[in-house]
């Protein structure tokens, strides 16, 4: 089942994604305490290094973070997160053709990382921070909307729904709405299920088997698994045996009418995508 979009053209600042196939983004992190690759990339020439790779793997988007979301992770300062994020976005930005995503929720870094080049917002708190909501307006630049319950520190205790896929559907519909409010149009938005944000590993499967019915929201859905515990729990691995568990969903997700993957094996999941695009375009 693949997304109904009135338009497949996303313009992202200077540049254009192609929502009529599907994308694969690289994870960029430039922090010392990220669960998967903490501290390798948090030096500048390091992580353009790794953006470079992840181009020339076949990348069309680098998803720059400057700040861990995973449970329990210290809380960092508006300018330690900028001091982070921002050098290594002008330098993608001046050397490489790819579009970059700033992965925050920090109102202050919106609006910088915009003048320097970034083309897209990747909030996992959809812009509920105060003044997000008028800073990404104010770039002009699509957002990623990401469901989540309370904050990261604290997400994974207990988290409890009803109704998991209507509960989620409801909270996204909501924030697109509050978008509208603050002159974020819906077709600057993408959407994210938040797979592994405040859910057990049941919430994860059963919102990834029916991941589908996001689609009647109308607009490109962005799934983010990589090297997650959902992998970890269901086959019980390490995070670094999980690349397989993580390209068998990376398939089932495209299958399912993804348009972003958001991965940190940037290469073997291109191999994933162009695969299934080969196999879908033959006569």
């Amino acid at each position: 089942m693949t997304s109904v979009l009135s338009s497949t053209r996303l313009p992202c600042g200077n540049r254009v994604l192609d929502l009529a196939r599907t994308h694969v983004m690289g994870i960029l992190n430039v922090t010392p305490d990220s669960f998967s690759d903490g501290g390798r990339f948090s030096q500048l020439d390091a992580a353009l290094r790794h953006a470079e790779a992840m181009v020339a793997a076949g990348a069309t988007i680098i998803d720059v973070g400057g700040e861990s979301t995973r449970p329990g992770a210290r809380a960092v300062s508006p300018l330690e997160e900028m001091e982070r994020v921002a050098p290594i976005v002008e330098r993608i930005h001046r050397e490489l053709d790819v579009i970059i995503s700033v992965d925050t929720s920090t109102p202050a870094v919106m609006r910088e990382t915009a003048r320097l080049g970034a083309g897209l917002i990747n909030d996992v708190r959809s812009l509920q921070r105060d003044g997000a909501l008028d800073a990404a307006a104010a770039t002009g630049l699509p957002v990623c909307l990401m469901h989540m319950l309370g904050e990261p520190g604290t997400m994974q205790d207990a988290p409890h729904y009803d109704n998991l896929v209507e509960e989620v559907t409801e909270f996204l519909v909501s924030r697109i709405a509050q978008c509208a409010v603050a002159g974020i149009a819906p077709e600057r938005i993408i959407l994210d299920p938040g797979f592994g944000f405040a859910k057990t590993l049941q919430h994860n499967l059963s919102l990834f088997k029916h991941v589908e019915s996001l689609h009647a929201l109308g607009r490109p859905l962005l799934v983010g698994v990589s090297r997650k515990s959902m992998i970890g729990m269901a086959l019980n691995r390490p995070v670094g045996e999980r690349l397989y568990g993580g390209l068998a969903l990376a398939a089932l997700a495209v299958a399912k009418g993804a348009r972003i993957l958001r991965v940190h094996d940037v290469a073997e999941t291109v191999d994933v995508v162009r695969m299934i695009e080969a196999v879908e375009s033959a006569e």
